[in-house]
């Protein structure tokens, strides 16, 4: 009788024991689940976004070297420093999703949508290089904003997600600086919009138009954009 009398109290204290644990390794998979490493988009996002910074800075470090308004010298600048440090962040995040295992997947974005369709090389003889840079920049922040929302939308990595929100803010607003930058070329210059240099002196009505001379837009005098 006694021995019928233990045999539940010993069963109930194993049950609480085996309940214990298996609690214990429920909330290490919950809590490696909500801390996980990432997904296959977080590796495919890497994969696609570290060439096109790389893209990015080589344009960049051209026109370190040929660019003629101070606006664009800046620009580069801040591109080189940042984008290379984004990458610096980028492969550190890869080698820790590699080693969770977690496999590279597809990020989603057509290769047409990536803005890296220019030849960077052709910037080396461009003229009027400012034009060429911008246009072609901004072309090439607009694919990497693609980029970073499609790693918000589909993407796990924390770390990861706040880059490509840090992405879409940085380069919208260089986008909008660019843009506004070569409208005040536009209004100033004329020549490197409209195919030709023009002499926009105010002639007497009774003469006949000249052949236009050549000049320099004066590059130099227009805002500057920081980050």
């Amino acid at each position: 009788m006694k021995y019928l009398k233990v045999l539940p109290a010993l069963l109930a204290a194993g049950a609480v024991v085996i309940a214990g644990c298996g609690d214990d390794s429920s909330a290490r998979s919950a809590s490696g689940s909500a801390h996980g490493a990432g997904n296959p988009v977080d590796r495919a996002f890497i994969a696609e976004m570290v060439p096109h910074h790389r893209s990015a800075v080589q344009m960049a470090k051209i026109a370190q070297k040929r660019a003629q308004s101070q606006f664009v010298k800046k620009l580069a600048d801040d591109i080189v420093r940042t984008q290379n440090r984004e990458i610096e962040l980028m492969r550190s995040e890869d080698k820790k999703l590699a080693a969770a295992g977690i496999k590279k997947g597809s990020l989603g974005v057509p290769e047409h949508m990536m803005g890296m369709d220019e030849n960077t090389a052709s910037l080396k003889t461009a003229k009027p290089f400012d034009k060429a840079f911008l246009t072609m920049m901004i072309a090439h922040h607009r694919g990497a904003i693609v980029m970073a929302k499609a790693e918000l939308a589909k993407g796990q990595n924390p770390t990861l997600k706040k880059l490509a929100r840090n992405i879409i803010t940085t380069q919208q607003r260089e986008i909008a600086a660019m843009r506004k930058h070569l409208g005040t070329d536009k209004n100033r210059g004329g020549a490197e919009h409209h195919g030709g240099d023009r002499d926009t002196t105010p002639r007497p009505k009774a003469a006949p138009s000249s052949p236009s001379r050549g000049h320099s837009p004066d590059l130099g005098m227009h805002d500057e954009t920081t980050r």
